[in-house]
């Protein structure tokens, strides 16, 4: 495949992904223009920040060819510059949208975190709450994860763009292995609006509650280990996969430390037993810090295994 037919599939790919949540963008805003606000009936869940997220995507892959050229050497850098500002630009618009209940008035940020905090099953019995007032965990928490989608993909089809331009491809399997990450990351993401995991907003949570939920900080914390991976990949042991996987464990702990805020200084409970209880005064129990562990031990084998792989290839075509 060529690096033109590369960047029309991929940009093609990309926009149809996008199609929904660039399309929530706009009713939203043609909503607002007409009404000042947007009515709780007329609101698209998850608005933000899966808009701002793709519209950041969009531009910056579009204007990749142009990154190409005038920036060299520097482009995943200006590109992931670019789209993180696109992001937050987006972001920061769409959440002072108000949203309206009755005689309440909210902007758009505080009725997402509404929506967060009540999962589905508790909005069967009491409906779609109007309360929770700005939380800056809640919008940081959020951010983190809107940023390591963005500086992924991008990565994905920079690398791959750049690999098929010089037809160099020595960064082919981290290459892969970003990709497939990413889309588990982002498919738990997504799996995640529709369902918050099945919890029920109880603190002791069901063990496929539990099961997901350790999925989803497992693998966000592999998606950024790999992305540092992919980046120092060919260098030394301890940059291409000690440093990478130590990242994975410190990312998970960050995930960690967002949902202890956003839940008021307590974590779910993955289970009963010593190896769910918070140990002494902190509120992390051994579960925790095993699921914190597997994060960097994966990512650090996947890039090790990546890396000797490499290696035995070299030396069989030096043959």
């Amino acid at each position: 495949m060529t690096y033109k037919k590369f960047y029309f599939i991929s940009l093609g790919a990309l926009i149809l992904a996008c199609a929904y949540p660039i399309y929530m963008g706009i009713a939203t805003i043609v909503s607002y223009i007409s009404n000042g606000f947007i009515d709780v009936g007329d609101y698209r869940k998850y608005v933000i920040p899966y808009t701002p997220i793709c519209i950041a995507l969009i531009i910056s892959v579009a204007l990749l060819p142009v990154a190409f050229k005038l920036c060299k050497k520097y482009t995943l850098v200006a590109t992931s510059a670019l789209a993180t500002t696109l992001f937050f630009i987006a972001e920061i618009c769409f959440e002072q949208i108000e949203v309206r209940s009755m005689n309440l008035i909210m902007q758009l940020q505080g009725w997402q975190l509404s929506l967060c905090m009540v999962t589905p099953e508790v909005q069967k019995f009491i409906g779609k709450p109007i309360y929770a007032q700005n939380n800056p965990a809640f919008k940081i928490h959020f951010y983190i994860i809107s940023i390591v989608i963005i500086l992924a993909v991008i990565n994905v089809i920079y690398g791959f763009s750049k690999m098929l331009k010089e037809e160099v491809y020595d960064k082919k399997r981290p290459l892969i292995a970003q990709a497939v990450t990413t889309g588990i990351f982002i498919g738990l993401c997504i799996f995640a609006c529709f369902t918050a995991f099945y919890r029920t907003g109880a603190i002791n949570i069901s063990p496929m509650s539990a099961t997901l939920m350790s999925m989803f900080f497992i693998v966000f914390g592999i998606t950024v280990g790999v992305y540092v991976g992919s980046i120092f990949y060919g260098k030394k042991k301890l940059m291409s996969v000690i440093v990478p996987g130590i990242i994975s464990s410190i990312t998970t702990i960050v995930m960690y430390i967002g949902e202890l805020i956003l839940m008021g200084g307590i974590l779910f409970k993955f289970g009963n037993g010593f190896l769910f209880e918070p140990i002494f005064a902190i509120p992390f129990a051994i579960i925790d810090f095993i699921v914190i562990l597997i994060s960097g031990i994966i990512t650090y084998w996947l890039l090790y295994f990546l890396r000797e792989g490499a290696s035995h290839e070299n030396m069989f075509e030096d043959k």
